[in-house]
């Protein structure tokens, strides 16, 4: 397992996918893989550097796991921010238009469909989101 410790910030994003994705080369991730896993991690490490310190900054942990069989990763994000769940939120109806759909929720939607698993839990007063992906 690998670890970066790092302020949840906007900023931050690449350096995380950048960790991720440098790990991912050793494994042969496919292309199309590795651009999910580079969406989930934008999605939830952005929504960790906005929301859960706001309106300061904290830190956060990003893991990153392989699993052989089957082929797989799991990428783990903690901070210690206010506690929320995203898997609660209702998924948006991708049937309305653009106009006519609630604000937000599209992302983690997105998360969703492109992971093999995804869980939550506050734990020890740590949000802990895990993302599978088999590769």
């Amino acid at each position: 397992m690998k670890e970066l410790n790092i302020d949840a910030t906007i900023e931050n994003v690449g350096t995380v996918m950048e960790f991720v994705n440098c790990e991912l080369e050793k494994y042969e991730c496919p292309m199309k893989a590795q651009m999910q896993i580079d969406i989930a991690i934008d999605e939830l490490f952005s929504n960790i550097a906005r929301y859960a310190y706001d309106p300061s900054v904290g830190p956060a942990t990003v893991r990153f796991e392989v699993v052989k069989e089957p082929l797989s990763v799991i990428i783990t994000f903690i901070d210690n921010g206010v506690p929320y769940n995203p898997l609660e939120k209702d998924d948006p109806d991708i049937t309305l238009s653009a106009e006519e759909r609630e604000i937000g929720g599209l992302g983690i939607f997105m998360v969703k469909k492109s992971m093999d698993e995804i869980t939550y839990e506050f734990k020890n007063g740590q949000n802990i989101i895990k993302v599978k992906k088999n590769i």
